[in-house]
This record gives structure tokens, C-alpha cells and sequence, in this order.
């Protein structure tokens, strides 16, 4: 059974959101506060947490602070409507996706489902029979992704990836050379439509940048086309390799 840990201070809303989901076949723990919620992952692994921005004691942002120190769990986060600023820093910290309250239970559920779906180990076939079909290994001059393994490497280094840059990356590099739209990025990473004002992609591409050129990738190895949309320029490593060589 999938397990989830909400994290909220409003207990009413933990108590109805955490029956809607047990309802839904999810096996939920609650944490009404940042501080209760890192004391719970010291015993108990959810497979997602659902973490709420304002809270007393500890808030979410510095919760997810804390989870990331240790660990690549993925994390939903809920935000007021109009915390445009929270959104954007909660997935430059590493968030996977966020969901504005008050939410539409149904809506979460379909946010909980589309970020297990890409973090998700995909080593049990059973689980995820269509990963029969995917290649081993992808890789262009010394960048190697195990799609299998939600491995990725750059000569021979690990890169930690959350779950949503592994996608993003997995895209980029079965696609090279090609203008990939955020409509076309956030269905098949976020596996969900793209928002009005919806910046989680292009929040996510700048992470994904920034953990590359740490491992000297080049810093336009990702370049922005205005207007359209993404490209991954794969013959600049390559050329990076040449020049290091």
C-alpha cells in the first residue's frame, strides 16, 4: 500500500483530507507541524509527503530544508492561492510539484498519482510493465542516464536528482536537438497540463541546470528558446569533453 505523510496544522482539513485519502487506498500519517513531521521520517518512510507552507513551530519551507539534507523523497506542497513567491522557492528547494489550497480532494489525489508515477522505483516489472520497453541506458559523451534506475552519471560521478529533473532530463536527452514546448514539458514530467501561470517547469530546468554545471556540464547545455520552449543542445558536451581533453 502507498504511504503518505500530511503535514498541515490545520486539523480539521488534515483530518478530512486524511480520510479522503485512506478512502482512496492510501495508507496516511499526519504531522500537524514541521517539527512532529522530520520527528515521524526518523522512523517511518512514506512514499510522498504532503507539506504544507504555513505552519507554526517549523513552516514547510524549512521543513523541506531539513528532508533535503537527507533525502530525495518526494514532496507535494500546498500553498495559499496567492503565494506565488512560496511556489517558486518551494521547488527551487526541491519540491516536486505544489497544489494551491483550498484544493479539490480529487485534484490532490491526481497530483499524489502523477508525482509517484515519475518517482516511483521502476524496477519492479509488475509495477511498471512498460518499463520492459525502455533502453537501458542513455548517454551522450560521458552523460549517462539509467531510466530503469533513476541513475544519472557524468563520467562516472552521480548526480542527485529529484524525481521530476530525472524526468525532465530522461526527456531532454531522448530528444536532442528538438524544441520541446512547457506545454509539452509539463505533461510529460508533471504529467499534468500546463497552468496559467504555471513557472514549475521552467523552475525545475533551472535546477536541473545548476546540478549539471556543478559537474562541469556547459551552462547552455539546456538553452531557453524564447517563445517556444526548451532545447537540449547535446553536441556541447562533446565539445566540453574535447576542450578538457
Amino acid at each position: 500500500m502507498t504511504t503518505l505523510l500530511l503535514v498541515d496544522d490545520d486539523v480539521t482539513l488534515n483530518e478530512l483530507l486524511s480520510s479522503y485519502l485512506s478512502k482512496q487506498g492510501y495508507d496516511v500519517e499526519s504531522a500537524y507541524d514541521g517539527r512532529q513531521a522530520l520527528l515521524k521520517l526518523d522512523a517511518y518512510t512514506p512514499d510522498l509527503i504532503i507539506l504544507d507552507i504555513m505552519m507554526p513551530e517549523l513552516d514547510g519551507l524549512e521543513t523541506l530544508k531539513e528532508i533535503r539534507k537527507n533525502s530525495e523523497l518526494p514532496v507535494l506542497m500546498l500553498t495559499a492561492k496567492t503565494e506565488d513567491i512560496d511556489r517558486i522557492i518551494g521547488l527551487e528547494m526541491g519540491a516536486d510539484d505544489y497544489l494551491a489550497k483550498p484544493c479539490n480532494p480529487r485534484e490532490l489525489v491526481a497530483r499524489i498519482k502523477a508525482i509517484l508515477r515519475r518517482t516511483q522505483s521502476t524496477t519492479d516489472a509488475s509495477l511498471h510493465p512498460a518499463q520492459k520497453n525502455i533502453p537501458q541506458t542513455i548517454s551522450f559523451a560521458g552523460l549517462l542516464i539509467n531510466p530503469s534506475r533513476y541513475e544519472a552519471h557524468y563520467k562516472d560521478a552521480n548526480i542527485q536528482l529529484t524525481g521530476a529533473e530525472f524526468k525532465l532530463l530522461h526527456v531532454f536527452m531522448s530528444n536532442p536537438g528538438i524544441v520541446l514546448s512547457k506545454e509539452q514539458l509539463t505533461l510529460e514530467v508533471l504529467n499534468r497540463p500546463l497552468e496559467m501561470y504555471d513557472r514549475a517547469i521552467d523552475v525545475h530546468v533551472s535546477n536541473l541546470r545548476k546540478k549539471l554545471s556543478r559537474k562541469d556540464l556547459p551552462s547552455d547545455l539546456i538553452a531557453n528558446i524564447r517563445g517556444q520552449g526548451y532545447l537540449f543542445k547535446s553536441e556541447l558536451i562533446s565539445d566540453n569533453q574535447k576542450l578538457m581533453n
